[in-house]
């Protein structure tokens, strides 16, 4: 269960003097700078209601400087993953608490990631058998995973005008219901396609509207989002995730350095918590389209006073590099902290890494989810 190679060489167990630093956010202490970045994994019941094992999970990695949640649905609408949660009803309410009370009764400090799918989903998982939504009919590209198996993905229906208000509000009742089960924060998904993502990039936003055309309407539905969050909660307790360099679903802006450079000034403007910069990955880099090779350190200089928190196939010597380099404040770890509960710990000490197991990222039980050992136990 576990990799003879390591983020670092195993020999070199001194801390650095930033990774294992600590560091506030919005008022709330971090213990390092090691982020568990948002995975889904599908452990929800089917209907979007946070389990027990779930609890578990996340209370297992609680010595993350920061936990960040699995995408988490604002609405039925928004639904776009086989048992995702949400975040829109009593129940899944009362699932997410239990899931906060063990983090933080085991140390740890948690934020909540909410979603919407727009045009990313398919009938078939969907209440009514609806189509997905989004800012135009234009298809993602791509198959989507249906109970049936894989399914190309559909052309959406447009978005009326009068319906976009609404949906706003729906990511403020769901901020207002993460405070009231007991979260640290919230971050919006804006990335990797999804909806605040498809209303931003000029790729899948043809609207000529007050919401599309140029970059200031184009952006007006993210930042009214975050609008809507900071209204429930509190802007320094917001954070929101960006991908300007992702090709995931087909993602494409004509300039995304300034589409992305824009939303990035309104943003700071307003005091965001944090801003969630990924970095493209090889898929990404291997697309003659991307525009943007290195993220977090093109857009630092657009928010010197903004903690950004970096992603992207970060091991522990090139997360202190960007670190060291100031491009980034802290460093978010997905697979590594996927089979790692105690990633942290690894890292420091050099210990080897779990190796992950890509057959059970997704699906249902324990297996590949709570078995991963710790450094001091066996898997069972």
């Amino acid at each position: 269960m576990t990799s003879a190679i390591s983020s670092t060489s195993q020999t070199d167990s001194v801390a650095s003097a930033k990774l294992f630093t600590p560091l506030t956010l919005g008022g709330l202490a971090l213990p390092n700078r090691t982020v568990m970045a948002p995975m889904t994994r599908t452990r929800a019941t089917a209907d979007g209601v946070p389990t027990a094992l779930m609890a578990e999970y996340y209370a297992q990695r609680a010595s993350a400087g920061l936990i960040v949640t699995e995408c988490t649905q604002v609405s039925d609408q928004g639904h776009g993953i086989i048992r995702a949660p949400g975040i829109h009803r009593e129940d899944q309410v009362a699932g997410w608490r239990q899931v906060v009370d063990a983090v933080h009764s085991a140390g740890g400090r948690i934020y909540l990631q909410l979603w919407h799918c727009g045009r990313a989903s398919h009938p078939s998982i969907r209440r009514n058998g609806e189509l997905p939504v989004a800012p135009s009919a234009i298809a993602a590209a791509g198959e989507f995973f249906t109970p049936a198996g894989r399914q190309p993905l559909p052309v959406p229906r447009e978005l009326d005008a009068t319906e976009i208000p609404s949906i706003i509000e729906d990511f403020g009742r769901a901020a207002a219901n993460a405070k009231r089960a007991g979260f640290d924060g919230v971050e919006l998904h804006g990335a990797f396609g999804h909806l605040p993502d498809q209303f931003l990039q000029d790729g899948s936003n043809r609207r000529d509207d007050a919401w599309g055309g140029p970059v200031e309407h184009r952006a007006r539905f993210m930042l009214e989002v975050v609008d809507a969050m900071a209204g429930a909660w509190a802007i320094e307790r917001v954070g929101v995730k960006l991908s300007p360099s992702s090709r995931h679903y087909g993602m494409i802006d004509t300039d995304a350095r300034a589409t992305f450079g824009y939303v990035i000034r309104r943003l700071v403007e307003r005091g965001v918590g944090y801003l969630h910069l990924m970095e493209p990955n090889a898929a990404d880099r291997a697309s003659s389209t991307v525009q943007i090779d290195e993220v977090a350190a093109t857009f630092r200089p657009l928010a010197p006073d903004t903690l950004l928190i970096a992603n992207g196939g970060f091991d522990r010597d090139r997360a202190e590099a960007v670190l060291d380099a100031g491009t980034a404040d802290l460093v978010s770890f997905g697979v590594p902290f996927l089979a790692n509960p105690d990633l942290p710990a690894r890292l420091r000490a050099g210990i080897p890494l779990n190796a992950p197991h890509p057959a059970t990222f997704y699906g249902e039980g324990p297996r590949g989810y709570t078995d991963y050992p710790t450094a001091n136990r066996s898997i069972t």
